[in-house]
């Protein structure tokens, strides 16, 4: 399987940048996504990288080549995009094969290749079917086998999910994940589905506005977003950001006076800030504490807006004084009702704070991962 390195690429639409100074290594084997927003540049960086879209400016290598000015065909890739693309006048078994035939393999190498890919997505059932007696699940794996038969050096998938609904999406995730696994396959995944990208990626890069705003493991980036953007992106629900202002500040912690009125202490590194200033706190739902079991915690409170009841938890919505509202996630077994008043506690070393330029700041040893 193939590395890919991405070096300053850059596309243009006119006057209109869609990406701008774009650098990425793959290595070989890796399973890497991409994600963020709609309209932040993945699907077209994944173009480039195939060849179907023209590079304004940079370089793409793929192993040893710069492929530029290659075709996709001579690129050693196989693709697999939103839509199955499949001929529907041909059987499972023809759609899989068709690339290898037009491409002059022989026969027996065509049968081979075709029924040892059906076996693993395990579709080897369904060969002499029409895509029309398929379910979307089972039309979706078709789609990966044609690209496996052709055995590339890179995967390309283009949000192949998107079309499948929950419980099918759920399946193929994990068959794509144990598909991974098996070949040892060099993967660029592209998703605004933040699930697929956490469950999935070797490592995830996050992009906005055709840029990369963060690169590494999900857990990493879940633990340690580096901007107020992607705190604000990764996580379900998303990251809980107060608007405060800086009471006192230094390198072992940060005091903040929330808009609304109250004080949080937070253990992050705040010496670059000076008082007055404004600054965001960052807060995981999951890492508010009933007020209960809050013990010596500093805790707010506010009025219950909504409640969703997950069965294993609770999504509580509070508005805050001021009129922020978080998102607390609370125990199964609590009853709350919307209009209550409602506490919790939050621990300073679980808060994230980002200044004003939406910078991370650094948190200090101890801090809630």
């Amino acid at each position: 399987m193939a590395s890919v390195r991405l070096e300053n690429i850059r596309k243009s639409f006119g006057d209109a940048d869609v990406l701008s100074g774009i650098d990425l290594e793959v290595g070989h084997g890796e399973f890497i996504v991409l994600v963020g927003p709609s309209g932040c540049g993945k699907s077209t960086l994944l173009r480039m990288i195939s060849g179907l879209e023209e590079i304004t400016a940079g370089t793409v290598r793929i192993g040893e080549r710069v492929v530029n000015d290659l075709a996709p065909a001579r690129r050693g890739i196989a693709m697999v995009f939103q839509s199955y693309a499949l001929y529907p006048h041909m059987t499972v078994y023809g759609n899989m094969a068709f690339g290898l035939r037009v491409a002059g393999e022989k026969r027996a190498t065509i049968d081979e290749r075709v029924r040892r890919a059906a076996r693993t997505l395990r579709i080897d059932h369904l060969l002499e079917r029409l895509p029309r007696d398929l379910s979307g699940g089972q039309r979706q794996r078709v789609a990966i086998g044609r690209a496996i038969v052709r055995e590339p050096e890179l995967f390309l998938f283009d949000e192949p999910l998107s079309n499948l609904d929950a419980e099918l999406r759920v399946q193929t995730r994990l068959e794509l994940a144990r598909l991974h696994r098996q070949l040892g396959a060099t993967v660029i995944y592209v998703t605004h589905d933040q699930v697929e990208a956490m469950t999935l990626g070797d490592r995830i890069v996050v992009m906005h506005e055709g840029r990369i705003q963060q690169s590494g493991s999900p857990v990493d980036v879940y633990r340690n977003p580096c901007n107020r953007f992607v705190a604000g992106f990764i996580g379900t629900p998303r990251m809980n950001l107060l608007e405060c202002s800086v009471v006192r500040a230094g390198a072992q912690g940060l005091e903040a006076e929330l808009a609304g009125g109250g004080r949080l202490l937070a253990r992050v590194d705040g010496a670059a800030l000076r008082p007055g200033e404004p600054v965001l706190l960052g807060l995981r739902a999951e890492h508010a504490r009933p007020a209960q079991d809050a013990g010596a915690a500093q805790s707010l409170r506010g009025r219950v807006v909504q409640v969703e009841h997950l069965g294993e938890a609770n999504n509580v919505y509070v508005a805050l004084a001021g009129g922020a509202e978080v998102v607390v996630r609370g125990p199964a077994g609590e009853a709350v009702r919307a209009g209550e008043e409602y506490a919790f506690g939050v621990d300073p070393a679980s808060l994230h704070a980002f200044d004003s330029r939406g910078a991370a700041l650094p948190r200090l040893e101890g801090a809630v991962a």
